[in-house]
């Protein structure tokens, strides 16, 4: 059985509704075990035990949260060497579209690949100009149900790849490549 962990920090609360879409996404894949955690209550175990982690943060100016950069600094760090090859993916909510949030993506999937994690964007589109390159970016919270969905695509995606490479399911592979750009412009 597939483990996925969703690691958010939220002020607002844009990013959690966020967080919660991502994990339904996961859950989409069957078999998968699914664990959503505030920054401020996950732990060390926690990143230990998931097979797969998605981690959102709010945008802060341009960049990843503070609480989350510490969660990764003290926490994590604690476990270098002793996480390779998780797979992981980012997501971010910011004030407004251009506000930073595929930067903020970035600075988290840099932190996660120097941990060693194997990380990922999606080449789906969601709707029309909806991508997921770096993980899925949104302004504000998610309204609409292409932006809904972009999480929870996101949190699929996640769980379909901790399938193929920890459960052995290689046939999710080809479905995968069979869907990416179903629905370009």
């Amino acid at each position: 059985m597939g483990k996925v962990l969703v690691i958010y920090d939220s002020r607002t609360g844009n990013t959690e509704k966020m967080a919660f879409l991502v994990a339904e996404g996961a859950r989409r894949v069957e078999g998968t075990e699914v664990r959503v955690k505030r920054v401020d209550e996950a732990t060390k175990e926690d990143v230990l035990w998931a097979d797969g982690i998605a981690v959102g943060s709010p945008t802060n100016m341009g960049i990843v949260s503070w609480k989350l950069k510490r969660f990764f600094d003290d926490v994590v760090g604690e476990l270098w060497g002793e996480i390779d090859g998780k797979i992981a993916c980012a997501f971010s909510s910011s004030g407004g579209w251009g506000g930073g949030a595929e930067l903020a993506c970035m600075s988290l999937l840099t932190i996660l690949m120097n941990f060693g994690f194997l990380v990922f964007g999606v080449t789906d589109y969601v709707g029309k100009d909806l991508t997921l390159h770096y993980g899925t970016v949104l302004a504000g919270e998610p309204k609409t149900e292409e932006e809904k969905e972009a999480c929870r695509r996101l949190g699929e995606r996640l769980a379909q790849y901790v399938a193929i490479f920890f459960d052995g399911k290689k046939e999710l592979l080809e479905y995968i490549r069979t869907f990416e750009g179903k629905f370009k412009n």
